[in-house]
């Protein structure tokens, strides 16, 4: 079913919502940062010493990987600055341990410490819990301690996804030496990044992630031979941990419980709540089509107000932005022009961690670089999102081809279709966290025929169309259920028909309420909306009664050329990304809904655009 949508101007002027004056955004690509600074070459090879002890204030021992620079294949004397790196992934295995050799022979130590209840470290994992959080402090004032022989007390942290979370978190409590941080693909908010989208559950991720963490905790630990006593007593700590946590916890979700919501449990594992008291450098890294995708513009919007910052913003999915900060490039995938991120880590440690004077540093690398879909081409800003950013509002129309006037007829049926999504980029992003794309999935550069499986509204554009910044889908909706979904989609469809994704969001029917103080409002729209997701939030809908639901769309950084069509694509699910819990199904089955836009009942998108 084929809509039209029509402009309207801003209901009303305002300034911008996320700060002061900026320098305006630089409109030509981003420029190679090369020419005035230059990568100091390796001047040491790698040795490791495993399984090192870190005895937390509990009592609960954490094991360590220490990589230090070598010459001649021995540990070089002295004492360097030190790069911490906490995960959950198990140390001794390449890649996923994070070590960054590239640090290590540029004069870095790097500390690389499995996380309480993993890897060969003793406790019990329970996902940035407080504990865990204070694990972070007490290792990185551990390694800046004049005790240690090779540290001069100075600490940086790297890692990507959960390596980069656990900085926040950490670098918030001010440990004792800790001088920048570098999180790639970090989340800002456990539930409406990840857990509970929209107010569903993350089912194509969360499983095979706590899967993957329980799996890998279950290795046999590097000092097994050492002491087999202790090892076996590790592994079966880490077995019934298994339940205590992973499966409790996806169980509680599925059935509506407590974990089914947000609450405490969600904000104490939200960096988001806490990155305010950050109080050293940062430079972020996100994905555009991350998994984090939401929250990493948020965190660099919160740190930029305090401490020196820069934000990456490329055209990544999970994996594929994490790589090349790990030096792990992978093969056609866009990296923006100029110094790797490798290189733009060496640089911003040195400057802040060494102390090496930069005079160029600001020149060269701009607060914000990201990567314009649709153009093709790296652009830098002086804010996210850039200067110059108005919304204007599409109203949803119900005549094919209309592009003017309030727009005639009933409300446009969407049926009710559980397995809607799995023919998209959805699934590319989240199910396998962009796993998929590295091999061809067919799905993930056109979503015409998942298109076919709910309503579709589209604008002709005439001229280049440049959006950058996140979107909200007001939409006046009715259903015969007590509950549903709404899955938004924005697209550009090519002159041949194909439609990519260029970003989507999501929102449960019966969660709809917003919190007004914390919702974002701009030129006279409401453009971040902020729902509760709390039970006590929860509201049936109306039996086919139309009501207002505001979709919060994850940011876009896009233009739209001339020929193409903008699409605003609405479905009922965003299966296998998300799944209701239990009892959210029961109230949603057979449920379709209706999306009304006529002048009593409008209908309409709040768009970032630039110029």
């Amino acid at each position: 079913m084929r809509r039209a949508i029509r402009w309207t101007a801003p209901l009303a002027a305002a300034a911008l919502a996320f700060g002061g004056a900026v320098p305006p955004a630089h409109a030509a690509p981003a420029k190679a940062a090369a020419a005035a600074w230059k990568a100091r070459p390796a001047a040491y090879g790698v040795t490791a010493q495993q399984d090192v002890r870190l005895t937390m204030s509990d009592g609960v021992q954490l094991v360590a990987d220490i990589r230090r620079p070598a010459l001649n294949g021995r540990a070089a004397p002295g004492r360097f600055p030190v790069i911490v790196t906490m995960t959950p992934y198990n140390k001794t295995l390449p890649g996923a341990n994070m070590a960054d050799d590239y640090l290590v022979q540029r004069g870095y130590v790097q500390v690389i410490v499995d996380v309480r209840g993993t890897g060969g470290s003793h406790g019990k994992w329970e996902a940035f819990s407080r504990r865990e959080q204070l694990d972070g402090k007490e290792a990185v004032e551990w390694a800046s301690s004049a005790k240690r022989p090779w540290s001069d007390g100075r600490v940086a942290m790297v890692g990507a996804s959960y390596g980069g979370i656990n900085q926040i978190f950490t670098a918030a409590q001010h440990p004792k030496g800790l001088k920048a941080i570098f999180p790639v693909v970090p989340m800002g908010d456990s539930y409406r990044d990840v857990i509970g989208t929209g107010g569903q559950l993350g089912l194509g991720f969360v499983p095979l992630w706590l899967a993957g963490v329980g799996g890998l905790s279950l290795l046999p630990p590097t000092y097994s031979g050492k002491s087999p006593d202790e090892a076996i007593a590790l592994l079966k700590e880490h077995f019934g941990n298994i339940g205590d946590f992973q499966i409790a916890m996806l169980f509680n979700a599925l059935t509506g419980g407590d974990k089914a919501f947000d609450g405490p449990f969600y904000r104490e594992r939200s960096p988001l709540e806490v990155v305010d008291k950050v109080n050293v450098p940062a430079f972020v890294v996100g994905g555009e089509f991350d998994i984090f995708q939401r929250s990493e513009p948020l965190l660099y919007q919160r740190l930029a107000r305090r401490v020196p910052a820069r934000f990456t913003y490329g055209p990544w999915y999970h994996i594929s932005g994490a790589a090349p900060a790990l030096g792990l490039p992978l093969p056609n995938v866009p990296q923006p022009p100029g110094p790797s991120m490798q290189e733009l880590m060496l640089r911003w440690f040195d400057h802040y961690v060494r102390g090496a004077a930069d005079p160029g540093l600001d020149r060269d690398v701009a607060p914000v670089t990201y990567y314009d879909n649709g153009a093709g081409t790296w652009r830098t800003a002086g804010q996210w999102p850039p200067a110059g950013v108005r919304y204007r509002a599409l109203r949803l129309t119900g005549r094919a081809g209309l592009t003017t006037g309030q727009g005639s007829g009933g409300p446009d049926a969407v049926p009710f279709q559980p397995f809607a999504g799995l023919c998209s980029r959805s699934t590319v992003q989240w199910a396998g966290a962009g796993v998929l794309g590295l091999f061809g999935w067919s799905c993930e550069l056109d979503n015409g025929e998942n298109d076919r499986l709910g309503a579709v509204y589209d604008l002709p554009v005439t001229k280049p169309l440049r959006l950058a910044g996140p979107i909200n889908a007001h939409l006046s909706v009715s259903t015969a259920a007590k509950d549903g979904q709404l899955t938004v989609r924005v697209e550009d469809v090519a002159p041949d028909g194909r439609a990519t994704q260029l970003t989507a969001g999501w929102q449960v029917l019966s969660l709809r309420a917003l919190d007004g103080a914390r919702t974002v409002r701009q030129d006279g729209l409401t453009t971040i909306p902020y729902h509760p997701f709390t039970k006590a939030s929860a509201k049936a809908m109306p039996k086919n009664a139309p009501v207002g639901v505001d979709v919060e769309v994850f940011p876009i950084a896009a233009t739209v050329q001339p020929g193409h069509r903008l699409r605003v694509s609405v479905q009922t699910a965003d299966f296998p990304h998300l799944f209701p819990d239990l009892p959210q199904l029961g109230n949603s089955l057979g449920g379709g809904v209706r999306i009304w836009h006529d002048a009593a009942h409008p209908s309409w998108v709040a768009l970032p655009v630039q110029g």
